[in-house]
């Protein structure tokens, strides 16, 4: 089969099984076709107010079937949806339409005057077809990064898809998916729609919950399910009834991303669920390259993100650009087909002519290319001249039984340049953080934090992303 429009796949889908439940979530469930006429009754209202092919409309909606219905419904009426946080600030909400002038807005009212506003996904039924047209880009995702500063990553592809294929080789092609994570984060969007548009059930949660992720995955009999390190953590805190391998047995794969995995957490969750059911990818919004693992390689290659797959070449260079031989650490470069996946809006890419580009993560390759990500080059930690990688004091600290989560940046100083501090979510109140410290210089030495930081708050957002720079301004002004 080929390539066929979005809109048009969610109308086969209605019409081949009208009352199979494609979505799941908290408040019910939505059939194919309640699906396939919501999504035509909001594409008419926004044709109306003169939305388009090729418009960006932003969805900021909560986890849920009203966020699947207004993009269906975006895709329909030839635009192009950009998931946004219905929580975002009001700046940085401001930031973000400013770049990227949306035509108009689902979900939580925009910042801009001017902005055509549909406070709802669901509207009266509207009779007639629609032309059966795709935007040139299927989703527009915002990012922030751990600089904070916004910026729009338009993909190059466009809404088509051959439904009959898998999008990926750990992507199963027909699944139900229990969708943990919030659907305005890329990564999460991607694999719930792309998920969706191939054979997918979605159970979609509001929030995630460790207990309540279980309890769906059994009561769905759930096949797949994308989690980020921080989830795994929570799932393996839970008391061992709770999470005994039996309630699970219905997974098939998990796969896992978004932020850097402890050896120590990716050790236990193998053990828990199997190292044959856990995949492993590294990528960015931008889709400039990506690599994956499976659960039995990285016991083999402890700490590797994997290979390049999917045409990606991997390259390490220093400073001046030169490639480094297995084990020098420097930036990540990665090289996939001849033209870009993405373009940014309102930031610049570092592609450069010959279609290598890097997001700044630096990383080193072993002699069979797997590559071994060590943090972002933007926040890394400059010590006296000693370079510091947040992630690995974040491990080191994570590995202490009562720290539920840690962060680590740097904070200026006088002497030093940067002073290391961390900041740790316990998990027993009875523990300070005199005592977590100590357990981090036993673990780094001289690397370890200077200070520890306490917080009661989770130290991630809902996709499992810490942004450090606002952190260390609210922990260590």
């Amino acid at each position: 089969m080929t390539r066929v429009t979005f809109s048009r796949i969610i109308a086969d889908r209605a019409r081949a099984d009208p009352h199979g439940r494609l979505v799941v979530d908290e408040r019910g469930s939505l059939t194919a076709r309640e699906l396939d006429r919501a999504a035509t009754a909001l594409a008419h209202a926004l044709v109306r107010r003169g939305i388009g092919l090729d418009d960006t409309v932003v969805v900021a909606l909560p986890n849920g079937a009203d966020f699947v219905i207004a993009c269906a419904a975006v895709w329909r009426a030839g635009a192009t949806p950009q998931p946004l946080n219905p929580r975002l600030l009001s700046a940085e909400r401001r930031e973000i339409e400013r770049i990227g002038a949306p035509a108009a807005a689902i979900g939580a009212r925009p910042e801009t005057p001017g902005i055509p506003w549909f406070p709802s996904a669901r509207i009266a039924p509207a009779a007639g077809p629609l032309p059966d047209v795709a935007a040139s880009c299927w989703k527009a995702p915002a990012t922030s990064g751990s600089t904070g500063r916004p910026k729009i990553v338009r993909a190059a592809a466009p809404a088509l898809l051959d439904p009959a294929l898998p999008v990926a080789a750990f992507l199963p092609r027909v699944a139900t998916q229990v969708v943990a994570g919030p659907l305005w984060h890329s990564a999460v969007f991607t694999y719930a729609f792309r998920g969706l548009l191939t054979g997918h059930r979605l159970v979609i949660m509001d929030r995630f919950d460790a207990a309540r992720w279980v309890a769906l995955v059994e009561r769905h009999s759930a096949t797949w399910g994308l989690l980020v390190p921080t989830m795994m953590s929570r799932i393996l805190r839970l008391p061992e009834p709770e999470r005994a391998p039996s309630r699970v047995r219905s997974l098939e794969r998990v796969l896992h991303m978004g932020s850097p995995c402890s050896p120590d957490l990716k050790r236990a969750f193998l053990a828990w669920l199997g190292p044959d059911r856990v995949d492993e990818v590294y990528a960015g919004s931008e889709s400039n390259g990506l690599t994956h693992i499976t659960g039995t390689e990285w016991l083999a290659h402890p700490g590797s993100v994997g290979r390049g797959i999917g045409g990606t070449v991997i390259a390490i260079r220093d400073e001046r650009g030169a490639d480094l031989p297995p084990g020098g650490v420097g930036m990540i470069w990665m090289h996939r087909g001849d033209a870009p996946a993405y373009a940014y809006v309102g930031a610049r890419s570092r592609r450069d002519a010959d279609g290598w580009d890097s997001l700044a993560d630096l990383g080193s390759l072993d002699a069979e290319g797997y590559l071994f990500v060590h943090d972002r080059a933007d926040d890394l930690i400059d010590r006296g001249g000693e370079r510091i990688a947040p992630a690995v004091v974040e491990a080191a600290l994570e590995s202490h039984s009562a720290v539920v989560e840690a962060a680590a940046f740097g904070v200026p100083d006088d002497d030093l340049g940067q002073a290391v501090h961390a900041v740790v979510r316990l998990g027993d109140p009875a523990v300070t953080t005199d005592e977590i410290r100590a357990f981090a210089v036993r673990r780094l030495g001289n690397r370890a934090p200077a200070v520890v930081h306490r917080a009661e708050l989770p130290l991630r957002d809902e996709a499992g992303k810490i942004r450090r720079s606002a952190l260390a301004a609210r922990v260590a002004p």
